[in-house]
């Protein structure tokens, strides 16, 4: 597919850019050659390809979710810098 210079100036004028004559003539070209890999894409045959959304298998990556035992109360208030009435106590986020 070829990409004329009223193309070139018209994306430059949308995106705000200022370009010479001679950006103008290597964009054109430049955007020319990749709009030609595109139709080389759109040539191949896809008819019997399933769509998905990753080219990998995905695989789970996360450990399975077991219920242990915890630490004793005590022992976690122990380390807390603040507590009260046998919980944790934090600042306020909200008023």
């Amino acid at each position: 597919m070829e990409i004329g210079r009223e193309t070139v100036l018209h994306l430059a004028r949308l995106a705000r850019i200022d370009l010479t004559s001679d950006e103008v003539s290597t964009y054109a070209a430049q955007l020319s050659e990749i709009l030609g890999h595109f139709d080389v894409l759109q040539r191949v045959d896809t008819e019997d390809v399933e769509p998905t959304a990753h080219t990998l298998a995905l695989e789970d990556v996360m450990v399975e979710d077991r219920a242990r035992p915890s630490l004793p109360r005590d022992q976690v208030l122990a380390l807390a810098p603040l507590t009260e009435d046998g919980y944790l106590r934090v600042r306020a986020v909200l008023e």
